[in-house]
């Protein structure tokens, strides 16, 4: 996974775009040929893994426990056998309050059309600002979750009638002032504040429908503390699977947290830490990635981790559900992988295919034959271009073939891979079900361990005993 290759022939980037019709198997011939290849002593590598369905974490967990891997799972299908994630306690700087707030508000929706518009997102952007700010700075520690968040909101009112009326969060702000008026949670909410108390009302609506999935009590209860461990994902060797659902969108903003959140964390830390460059290469291999919701300037993230040894492969249905998404920033993100493997497609996708594809030239005979009083022969010969493969050709297209182009090479039309051919199939589940991974029985045993561990905060209480003492020493026997 060098990505400085001495020869500027060879230096390209990690990323893949993948795209494959529902059944090409993207899963089979893509996601796990990849994560079979985990045993490079010279370029270790973590995996982040969106998994719908939630199947694949028990099809290759073992094979990762056996290679080394740290394996850790957020599942928003079934939060029980999740690990618990909190993004407050990856919240360093403002500006890390305000990639949390950019990353929510892209991801979820308000109440009513008015939500919509362009000046009651921004006062609902400051709202969260000043709030989650304040959580960040002045809460304790045990407090810095969304819980605390949807009861400050909870706490909030405005009365259109009274416009010196005083809300309780409006009081901590007011106090919070008093003692640092340059505060910066205290500078964002005397910004909210210029709004009239009817306008505010309407923000406040707005805001409690866009947390709406935060009065869900076990979605609270896995955003209270943290398990997940981000920031050292590109330390040592790991594995985070991404559990969501492919039929239901309502709890993926939290994946696209969880990754806007990586991503920006990964490459502070491969910056102030190792010079630029992370110990172990990243490796985001994004399944549905167009149902993971919207990760804010993932365009421009995507042309900057490669020098941080962080790569992203995109697997997509289609490229129209790219640009459904980020819309103009489709493109950009496209041209970012130098790699793109065709599994299968119609319509769009494969016109699209055969245009990248290109021409090929072709000899052209033309051979006539005039008959008259005298009869004449013609030979006529040129070059033309012919498509390399036509829409139609790429639409029926065999199942068990794909096309792979690399940036400065040809395409090859190939074969599928075939994963039983692989050295390490036989440890996937697919071969033996007592290769199954259980996340249940993996879960209670990693909380059990960590209970076994003292923390350097815990204290106890030291008693000096004296054994000499007739009456102690029969107690001990």
């Amino acid at each position: 996974m060098n990505n400085r290759p001495k020869d500027p022939k060879t230096a390209r980037n990690k990323n893949v775009l993948v795209i494959g019709g529902s059944g090409s198997g993207k899963t089979r011939f893509f996601v796990k040929p990849n994560l079979m290849q985990c045993v490079s002593k010279d370029y270790p590598t973590s995996f982040v893994i969106t998994d719908p369905k939630g199947s694949l974490i028990g099809e290759v967990g073992q094979l990762l426990i056996r290679s080394g891997y740290r394996v850790k799972v957020l599942n928003t299908i079934n939060f029980s056998k999740s690990m618990k994630y909190n993004p407050f306690r990856y919240l360093h700087s403002e500006k890390d309050v305000l990639k949390l707030v950019n990353t929510l508000i892209c991801n979820t929706k308000g109440e009513g059309e008015k939500s919509a518009e362009d000046f009651w997102v921004k006062s609902e952007r400051l709202f969260y600002t000043a709030l989650i700010g304040y959580i960040w700075q002045e809460a304790p520690e045990e407090e810095m979750n969304f819980t605390t968040l949807l009861e400050m909101i909870n706490a909030s009112e405005a009365r259109e009638d009274d416009p010196e009326f005083q809300s309780p969060v409006d009081m901590m702000f007011e106090r919070l002032e008093e003692r640092d008026p340059d505060h910066f949670a205290v500078r964002q909410y005397k910004k909210f504040l210029l709004s009239a108390g009817k306008t505010r009302s309407s923000i406040l609506i707005s805001a409690g429908a866009r947390m709406a999935p935060f009065d869900i009590r076990e979605v609270r209860e896995l955003m209270e503390d943290d398990e997940l461990e981000l920031d050292t994902i590109g330390d040592e060797k790991t594995a985070l699977f991404l559990i969501m659902s492919d039929t239901d969108t309502t709890f993926n903003f939290i994946l696209a947290m969880v990754q806007s959140q990586l991503i920006n964390l990964l490459c502070d830390r491969a910056d102030d830490k190792y010079g630029g460059r992370l110990p172990v290469h990243v490796r985001m291999i994004l399944d549905e990635f167009a149902n993971i919701g919207q990760i804010p300037n993932f365009d421009k993230l995507i042309a900057t981790i490669r020098s941080r040894e962080i790569s992203a492969s995109i697997i997509l249905q289609s490229q129209s559900q790219l640009k459904a998404i980020y819309k103009d920033a489709a493109e950009i993100i496209s041209d970012n992988c130098d790699c793109t493997l065709f599994l299968s497609g119609r319509g769009k996708n494969a016109k699209e295919i055969s245009d990248v594809l290109g021409k090929e030239t072709i000899d052209s005979y033309n051979q006539s034959e005039n008959r008259g009083a005298q009869t004449s022969h013609g030979l006529n010969y040129q070059k033309l271009g012919k498509e390399l493969m036509s829409q139609d050709e790429i639409a029926t297209m065999d199942g068990g073939k794909c096309i792979l182009q690399v940036r400065g090479v040809r395409p090859f039309f190939s074969e599928k891979y075939d994963i039983t051919r692989h050295p390490r199939y036989k440890y996937l589940s697919d071969t033996d079900k007592k290769n199954y991974f259980d996340v249940d029985r993996y879960l209670t045993a990693l909380r059990r361990k960590r209970q076994r561990v003292v923390s350097q905060e815990e204290t106890f209480d030291l008693y000096d005993i004296d054994l000499s003492d007739e009456d102690m020493a029969a107690v001990d026997e």
